[in-house]
């Protein structure tokens, strides 16, 4: 039983082996499903089964019912006015970045928001352009629809102008954008956005900033050349940049460096006063409205209004498809994985679940029928959702009352729709970039503290940054995979030593009151031992002990050969002793069966391997009698890890050191049993449920002459065997 005592504690109780356990305390016996009743489980269907997946695939039935109109209306409609202004300016400014006119950002800003209000788990994300992405298709465009030069052979493109196609094109890639985060949602697979870490995608997002920025230089300094994309495509735009520099806009640089001190001033004090502020200065509204010149040309107004609301929806072009589904499949893994990350902040901070899958199939059809109405990627921006939250949005009320705002602003003040200067939008592009340039911050605490996530990053950002973002993303998962394997693939193993006076065991590199038996070493792997480091397992384990079992074992074995001819030639005598036959068949000189277990059959003495032996006889010296491998940390084997594994232990029990495994994993003790680990030779005896319980079971069987006494008298004031 285990009583309480101040600040120490006692228990009393037997030394267990995993053995002696079992006996006295039955397991339940759990049967597991197998694929089969998984299969069954999923496809069954009953009346509560219809209503969760309705609830599911519709969250808006989970959360509408228990809308609180007096506590979050008001909440919602500020958030919705605030992040609509806010949305509209981003949707203009984001449609430099993915190569089409202004005007199609507010698709972006209007479509998928609408679908997402219905299918989406989060309730304060909003829905709409997002930078890394409208770049991605924006590369896209360039590469089928080039500034300069003819476009892509592509059926369907005749008779089209070059908006047109270039409008064509991003919608086309915009579907099967969202076909694949449909798909991938269909599939149960939104896990796959764990194994984009926060170093990576920090990484991947300081690099689009840079290239988005560097994107941006030429409306800013209102110079004229052609887009470029695709590896080392900042280099020439950098490039033609400063080979072109000479011809630079000075009206629309004055304008452009204006705005981004405003701007960037107005949105510091924002954040400095945002308690204090009811909402947000809409600063890029008001810069908007400031330098756009009113136009009254009510006839063209009503034109683009009648086509915004009117114009019929578009099928996506399959050679266009084919084209870009390369340059798919990153987008959708990056929209996704931006959203998710953001999304789960708000629902951490808010209290309320999100489902991975669930959104995967939200941004898959905001994304097909967006794009279906020419719109073209969409995501989330941490600022614009930011807005949305601090300013008292509560429930996806609020994105879809932004989105309202869009088609308000488009019919109330339609001339935003009239061509903006692009030195403008570009300067409003440069400013939201401010967040994500500043992650280059992160650089000294990574170096600091964890140098793999810092080479993560690097990697990452290099190679987005010079391959193109589509590469660079590849690249990046790469370098993190292999850190992730280099870590389980060379895991810091250690020896552990007992901490004087408790049934605590630490490295014994790292303390100074420390109790280490001797002939006793306890050896630590932290981490799963597969085939992939199980070779790296057993060196380490050589080095800890100091010699190769295997070796000591092939030494014995021919040194037992020598002493047996030896006696049979009569070269050494032992009196009183027959001398063995004189079968000659064994060879001396062959390496066969010197891995076996030793036999000392025909050798009438026993021999001691740590004394002096016949002249010209030499094995090396083994100076342990146990081996204890601590298994706390190890979490799986596989059948290569479980093979190297028995191979080992024999080496070790062959040479009459004894091995003990601690801490072992239920599971992993049911694989062993079921992949016939044990025999004659290992045992199940070897296995104990703690550290202490096989420390003080070696002890009992290898008294440390005085210090069992001293030592684990101290220990017992808190671990008490009987």
């Amino acid at each position: 039983k285990m009583q309480p005592s101040g600040r120490h504690y006692v228990v009393v109780r037997p030394l267990f082996s995993e053995d002696s356990f079992a006996e006295q305390h039955e397991r339940i016996n759990r049967t597991r499903k197998t694929l089969r009743h998984h299969l069954k489980d999923y496809f069954t269907c009953d009346t509560n089964r219809a209503k969760n997946a309705a609830r599911s695939l519709l969250p808006i039935i989970g959360w509408i019912k228990n809308y609180n109109i007096k506590e979050w209306l008001l909440g919602d409609i500020v958030s919705g006015i605030s992040t609509g202004l806010v949305a509209v300016l981003q949707g203009l400014a984001f449609s430099l970045l993915a190569s089409l006119p202004p005007g199609y950002g507010l698709y972006t800003a209007f479509f998928p928001a609408i679908i997402y209000f219905f299918l989406g788990t989060s309730r304060h994300l909003s829905v709409g352009a997002f930078p890394i992405l409208s770049l991605m298709v924006g590369a896209v465009v360039t590469r089928l629809v080039p500034d300069g030069g003819p476009p892509a052979n592509i059926t369907g493109f005749e008779g089209l102008s070059m908006e047109q196609q270039r409008v064509l094109v991003a919608s086309s890639v915009t579907f099967v954008m969202g076909a694949f985060q449909l798909i991938m949602g269909l599939l149960q697979v939104g896990f796959i956005v764990m194994y984009l870490s926060e170093t990576l995608v920090s990484g991947f997002t300081t690099a689009a900033a840079v290239h988005i920025l560097v994107s941006q230089l030429r409306f800013v300094l209102g110079l004229d050349f052609p887009g470029v994309n695709g590896p080392l495509a900042i280099v020439y735009t950098l490039e033609n940049v400063f080979s072109d520099i000479t011809n630079t806009n000075v009206a629309d640089l004055v304008t452009s460096i204006v705005i981004m001190a405003l701007v960037l001033i107005v949105k510091e004090i924002n954040d400095r006063f945002k308690s204090k502020l009811p909402v947000p200065i809409p600063i890029e509204v008001i810069v908007v409205g400031i330098i756009t010149e009113y136009d009254s040309k009510i006839y063209n107004f009503l034109i683009k209004l009648h086509h915004f609301i009117y114009e019929s929806p578009i099928a996506p072009n399959l050679e266009v498809i084919k084209e870009s589904a390369v340059e798919a499949f990153p987008m959708a893994i990056v929209g996704f994985a931006v959203a998710f990350s953001v999304a789960k902040v708000y629902s951490v901070k808010h209290d309320y679940t999100i489902d991975g899958n669930q959104e995967l199939l939200a941004f898959g059809v905001s994304n097909m029928f967006g794009a279906s109405f020419r719109s073209f990627a969409a995501s989330t921006a941490l600022s614009r959702t930011a807005i949305q939250e601090s300013t008292g949005g509560k429930t996806q009320i609020a994105g879809v009352l932004s989105a309202m705002m869009v088609l308000i602003v488009i019919v109330a003040v339609g001339f935003l729709l009239e061509p903006l200067p692009r030195s403008v939008l570009g300067a409003l592009v440069i400013v939201n970039l401010k967040g994500m340039l500043m992650q280059f911050r992160e650089l000294p605490f990574l170096w600091k503290n964890d140098r793999t996530d810092f080479v993560t990053w690097v990697v990452t950002f290099v190679a987005s940054l010079f391959l193109g973002l589509d590469l660079g993303l590849a690249v990046g998962l790469g370098a993190e995979l292999f850190t992730v394997v280099c870590r389980t693939q060379f895991p810091r193993c250690s020896l552990l030593a007992n901490i004087t006076g408790t049934d605590i065991y630490r490295d014994r590199k790292d303390y100074n009151s420390i109790y280490e038996p001797e002939g006793v070493k306890i050896f630590k792997i932290p981490s799963p031992i597969f085939f992939a480091n199980i070779d790296f397992f057993r060196d380490k384990l050589v080095q800890a002990v100091g010699f190769s079992p295997l070796k000591v074992l092939k030494k014995r074995n021919k040194a037992l050969r020598k002493i047996r001819k030896m006696l049979r030639n009569g070269e050494l005598e032992i009196s009183d002793v027959r001398r063995p036959s004189t079968d000659t068949s064994e060879d001396n000189n062959s390496m066969e069966g010197l891995d076996q277990p030793i036999d000392f059959s025909g050798i009438p003495i026993q021999v001691n391997w740590n004394t002096e032996l016949p002249a010209n006889i030499s094995v090396p010296p083994v100076n342990i009698h146990s081996l204890v491998l601590d298994f706390s940390a190890v979490s799986f084997l596989d059948i290569s890890a479980l093979k190297g594994l028995k191979a080992t232990l024999k080496e070790f029990l062959r040479i009459e050191v004894d091995v003990y495994i601690v801490s072992c994993d239920v599971y992993i003790m049911e694989k062993l049993h079921q992949c016939s680990f044990f025999d004659d030779e290992i045992k199940t005896s070897i296995f104990y449920p703690t550290l202490h319980d096989a420390m003080l079971h070696i002890l009992e069987k290898h008294p440390d002459h005085g210090e069992l006494e001293k030592v684990f008298t101290v220990i017992c004031n808190g671990l008490t065997v009987n």
